[in-house]
């Protein structure tokens, strides 16, 4: 963050928290050039149609999950569940997943939002197999079948692993998450398929 921008933000939350702070003190004029800021917050932190489709998705998963460990090999299944929820007034998705995985108990953490500044989706992951974060940026169609693009550091090389992760919705309740990346060719790969059941009751 410049210390422009710093100072700007400041005045302006010193501005809008004024008229709270002192009821017998008259609250400064805003210039044109603060109350354009104040806009441009006010637009980028309200809720719009792309938050309400991510709230949607709120609710308890059963997950079956196929995992390709060699690229051309049989995956691995396992299975587990997924909650799903919104936190900051419908802001941001929660997923908080328990599963298994290569034998050991797993359990993973995402969050998903809608950037109105960027106009774009994003995603944050972390999990039990790792003490690294995983992001990712993409858009969605109006169905919210998504394609998104992230970045994670590969343990053993320790380098940036770029990824691919796909979702559709096969009917209402039915979600397909997809996850590729390189493989040991340089080609990409299928690494993970994700089923996601909704539970109805």
């Amino acid at each position: 963050m410049t210390r422009k921008h710093a100072l700007s933000t400041t005045a302006l939350a010193l501005l809008l928290s004024g008229p709270l702070c002192a009821q017998e003190t008259t609250a400064p004029a805003m210039t044109p050039e603060m109350q354009a800021m104040m806009e441009a917050y006010q637009k980028a932190g309200t809720p719009g149609a792309e938050h309400k489709q991510l709230a949607a998705m709120a609710g308890t998963y059963d997950l079956t999950v196929k995992a390709w460990h060699t690229p051309g090999a049989a995956p691995t299944t396992d299975t587990g569940t997924a909650t799903r929820k919104t936190i900051l007034g419908d802001r941001v998705m929660v997923e908080e997943v328990s599963s298994q995985m290569m034998g050991q108990p797993y359990t993973g953490q995402g969050l998903h939002g809608f950037d109105n500044v960027t106009g774009k989706y994003w995603a944050t992951w972390s999990d039990s197999m790792s003490t690294g974060l995983m992001v990712s940026e993409g858009s969605c169609d109006a169905d919210m079948a998504c394609t998104y693009t992230g970045s994670y550091h590969d343990p053993v090389s320790k380098q940036p692993q770029a990824t691919r992760m796909t979702t559709r919705w096969t009917d209402k309740n039915t979600e397909v998450f997809e996850m590729y990346a390189p493989g040991p060719d340089g080609k990409e790969a299928k690494m993970m398929e994700i089923t996601y059941k909704k539970r109805t009751q």
